[in-house]
């Protein structure tokens, strides 16, 4: 039996088929692919640990942190969730240094099969991790662009024609029906068309690179069986959990018992123990 004790981080993964998953707990890795079809055990043990300042905090805020530190960070700001938002430019933003190495970089906009069709962002060196933590089955890059606003603004545009957000139970109840990424592609850019050439012109020469040649991405997740329903699983309500591990997909741990989004719990001070 493998038994570790520290703060939970978001799972760490690596694209291969299928996606291998690690859970930090502390400053241990715990392989998880080898678990699946073993008993997994978690006990919250009531202490929680901003995950950028370190103090204790009686509630998490923002994915793990301390309220100081959500209300400070540039990573906690509300363009992060809303990068049409970013206000970099206006000479604002919270950690000047932080969204020059973070925000001022190539991004890509992108579709992508999770729940259904949806459209994202993504900083280039988060791919393709942000595909793995949104549970996406196929995900097709279609812009290029300077920054993270640059992204934003084009996915406002299209997001007025398709989703932007993932139905997470729908995702956690099955692998995703393959779609015409390609397709759908053409018909959205046709669709926002008026739109993007508006944000063309406004920005300089280069800004928006189409990715008309872009290769379609299959993502493969370790599930032996989806819950016919899904039952979310939370430390605060219930501090001890367990179960059989019967897959990983996107940040949750699919258990006989339920599931647990791991990234939700960031800081969280817990006692894992695997057989």
């Amino acid at each position: 039996m493998q038994v570790l004790s520290g703060n939970l981080l978001k799972m760490e993964s690596e694209l291969t088929g299928p996606i291998e998953y690690q859970l930090p707990v502390g400053e241990q890795r715990l392989s998880l692919n080898p678990l699946i079809g073993k008993s997994l055990h978690l006990r919250f043990e009531g202490r929680i640990n901003c995950i950028a300042c370190g103090r204790e905090t009686k509630k998490s805020y923002s994915q793990g942190h301390c309220y100081p530190c959500s209300q400070r960070l540039a990573s906690t700001d509300l363009c992060i969730v809303r990068p049409e938002k970013c206000h970099y430019a206006e000479g604002t933003c919270r950690e000047p240094a932080w969204g020059e190495a973070n925000c001022m970089q190539p991004h890509y906009v992108y579709l992508s099969n999770t729940s259904g069709l949806k459209v994202g962002i993504t900083r280039a060196s988060q791919i393709p991790t942000r595909w793995i933590d949104q549970g996406a089955g196929q995900a097709l890059p279609i812009f290029r662009v300077d920054s993270r606003l640059h992204a934003g603004l084009i996915e406002v545009a299209m997001k007025k024609h398709v989703a932007d957000r993932t139905d997470w139970r729908r995702m956690l109840k099955a692998d995703a029906e393959p779609m015409d990424l390609m397709a759908e592609r053409d018909r959205l850019l046709a669709e926002c068309a008026p739109q993007l050439e508006k944000l063309a012109a406004e920005w300089e020469e280069g800004a928006m690179t189409r990715l008309d040649e872009a290769e379609l991405v299959e993502l493969r997740y370790p599930v032996e069986h989806y819950p016919e329903k899904v039952r979310a699983l939370n430390f605060d309500k219930t501090p001890d959990i367990s179960g059989t591990l019967e897959g990983i997909k996107g940040q949750y741990l699919l258990l006989d018992s339920g599931v647990l989004n791991i990234r939700k719990f960031s800081g969280y001070y817990v006692d894992v123990k695997a057989d």
